[in-house]
């Protein structure tokens, strides 16, 4: 153990990773050494920031805090401490079964950590983080919560009503991490495109997105997790007219089917849905598109789920994830359906909709061959440089891969226009032009 030193583990979606950034500030501003995701653990003092979404990301936080309670009952770690979704969601179960934790704390209380440590919460740096991503680029967090009420969802259980953070605050933070290096912005919300409902009584998502845009330095922006019900259509103008605004948007849909939209309490149509991605490919040309799908909804039959390979073949998405349903307790769908389509059903379903996607990816990436694309170099990896182009956002998506041979003095964090060689089914392979 090293006297002083604390290890942050943040588990779960990239919004736990601001909030795992702003407290290393603090810890490191009340003289802290501390250390994010270590590959091995040294630190007197361990912070867990866990994730609640669904079962899998549950149990891999309730393993890993099972972890460090045995690294401190063997002497080898001093004081445990647990923060994030999890503990928000399940506080006085978690303490009656795991006591020999230190101290747990919500999502919205982890400054209070400071207080059990005897140090201070330092107000005038609560913007301020310390970013553990690769230098160039940042996650960019401009809400909490969720006033959506989709059936399955246990997100506005954990994180409560959708409260946006003022567009000032916003922009004076984009220019701190402008001046710090940041070129790429990822913006993040549980809801993007109810930004702005509770404090200016309209939404003010394009708004925000052409201010940030007109921020010296803002080389990328990048949109994540809208929602198609009552999507603002004033963003694509944004999209389309702002260069540095990337074609690229984080949509969720998780079916297509009008019966189990119903049933989810989505709020949107097939025909919506439709209309929707014809519209946005229209305004937006080149856009690429990322959604998440679900299979396994209770009531959903073998008919809605041909309806939903139907969809994903029509609108042959860039990106695409899915996962099957998991019953969350408190969730309506939890509460009032039987949870009525076998587990290896789910799977195989899954399992197929994941293949078609499969060759849509490699179909869309083999046409980008001869291409020349604007390439950031995230990091050197075995003989590649590894970067992305405006289509890619960092850890879930393809990435564009340049031999380190061929390629002489590339800097990470720059930009380059590459030529695509060759594809495989999700990465791009290419060298550097003029």
């Amino acid at each position: 153990m090293v006297a002083n030193k604390i290890d942050i583990i943040t588990l779960g979606c990239s919004k736990n990773l601001v909030d795992s950034e702003r407290l290393i500030k603090q810890l490191e501003l009340n003289g802290f050494e501390v250390a994010h995701d270590a590959e091995t653990l040294t630190g007197e003092i361990a912070v867990v920031n866990t994730c609640g979404f669904i079962g899998d990301a549950k149990e891999e936080s309730i393993n890993m805090i099972l972890e460090l309670c045995e690294r401190k009952k063997s002497g080898q770690l001093g004081k445990l401490f647990v923060m994030g979704c999890l503990s928000e969601r399940y506080l006085n179960e978690l303490s009656n079964e795991i006591p020999e934790v230190d101290g747990y704390f919500g999502k919205f209380n982890w400054n209070e950590l400071l207080d059990v440590l005897g140090k201070t919460y330092h107000t005038n740096k609560s913007r301020s983080r310390r970013i553990t991503t690769p230098s160039h680029y940042a996650y960019l967090k401009i809400s909490e919560g969720c006033d959506r009420r989709c059936a399955y969802c246990a997100i506005p259980i954990i994180t409560g009503k959708h409260v946006s953070r003022p567009i000032e605050d916003i922009l004076d933070e984009v220019r701190e991490l402008v001046a710090c290096g940041v070129k790429e912005f990822q913006m993040i919300a549980q809801e993007l495109t109810y930004y702005g409902l509770d404090l200016y009584k309209e939404r003010r998502i394009a708004q925000l997105v052409s201010d940030i845009a007109d921020i010296p330095g803002v080389k990328w922006l990048r949109l994540h997790y809208a929602y198609p019900t009552q999507f603002p259509m004033e963003l694509l103008d944004v999209m389309r007219e702002k260069q540095n605004v990337c074609k690229y948007l984080d949509i969720a849909l998780q079916h297509i089917s009008d019966s189990v939209l119903s049933s989810m309490h989505r709020n949107v149509t097939a025909k919506e849905t439709y209309d929707l991605i014809t519209t946005i490919r229209e305004k937006v040309p080149g856009i690429h598109l990322r959604t998440t799908l679900m299979v396994g909804h209770p009531g959903e039959t073998d008919d809605d789920f041909e309806q939903l390979i139907e969809f994903v073949k029509w609108a042959k998405f860039e990106r695409m994830g899915a996962f099957a349903y998991s019953e969350e307790e408190g969730t309506y769908s939890g509460d009032n359906y039987e949870d009525d389509v076998p587990d290896d059903v789910k799977q195989n379903r899954l399992s197929k909709l994941m293949r078609i996607q499969q060759r849509i990816s490699s179909e869309i990436q083999e046409r980008k061959k001869g291409c020349v694309l604007s390439v950031i170099i995230d990091r050197i990896e075995g003989e590649y440089y590894v970067g992305r182009t405006e289509f890619d956002s960092p850890d879930v998506d393809p990435e564009v891969l340049i031999s380190c041979h061929d390629n002489q003095n590339v800097v990470i964090g720059e930009f380059y226009n590459a030529q695509i060689d060759s594809s495989d089914d999700f990465d791009l392979y290419a060298h550097i032009v003029e």
